[in-house]
């Protein structure tokens, strides 16, 4: 997987000043926000920032992408429209993920699905595709797959909060295998559309951004 020095020294690893910045700014506003949402005083107004502290990381990652081009934007378009579909179809039908709405915490809807959640599904699904990528494994299909099974591990992690802080709710509150298994196999169409696009080496940034994903949510669990 990921270099243990890169992981352990992130800001080492970065190699520019402004990557460097990038990577503070991350885990700044994560352990901010984690503070503000576990304050019975400040929760309410935090949760009101979560969409624009996606915008926020939305405009980090795409700045620190090497090489700024038409393909990216492409690739951006095609996994926000993929993603807000797929959500659609869940949200409609309940035939991907099971049976769930969406609540006020991520903003502006469209057809009853939160814009940001489209965000959402790029961030993640770049984030672990860089990170898969700056690691040692070779085969392509074997990347898709780690892939899949750490953003499913990353859901887990969110379920429990997500519920707690109005992101989405489940029918009876009961999340079911389903939802688990849709996740793993759209992070998968989605992973494989990464390696399609086979970007050039990036940063430590969008990588730092999915471990503090898994900190965070594990944090917020904890202190919730």
């Amino acid at each position: 997987m990921e270099r243990a020095q890169d992981l352990k020294n992130p800001l080492k690893a970065a190699t520019t000043r402004p990557q460097r910045v990038s990577i503070i700014i991350i885990i700044l506003f994560h352990a901010v926000g984690l503070i503000g949402c576990s304050l019975p005083a400040t929760d309410v107004l935090f949760l009101k920032l979560v969409p624009w502290h996606l915008l926020l990381m939305t405009i980090v990652i795409v700045y620190n992408h090497h090489q700024l081009e038409s393909r990216f934007f492409l690739f951006v378009l095609l996994v926000f429209a993929i993603g807000f579909a797929a959500e659609w179809i869940g949200v409609h039908t309940g035939r991907l993920f099971g049976n769930y709405t969406y609540g006020e915490t991520l903003g502006f809807k469209l057809f009853q699905i939160p814009v940001m959640i489209g965000i959402n599904w790029f961030l993640l699904i770049y984030s672990t595709g860089i990170l898969l990528q700056r690691s040692r494994i070779k085969s392509g299909i074997a990347r898709i797959l780690a892939g899949a099974v750490i953003l499913v591990l990353l859901d887990v992690l969110i379920e429990p909060m997500a519920i707690h802080f109005d992101y989405w709710h489940w029918t009876n509150n009961h999340i079911p295998l389903k939802n688990y298994v849709c996740w793993f196999g759209l992070s998968a169409l989605l992973l494989f559309l990464f390696d399609q696009f086979k970007f050039k080496r990036q940063s430590m940034v969008a990588p730092m951004l999915l471990i503090m994903q898994f900190v965070f949510f594990m944090a917020l669990e904890l202190l919730n």
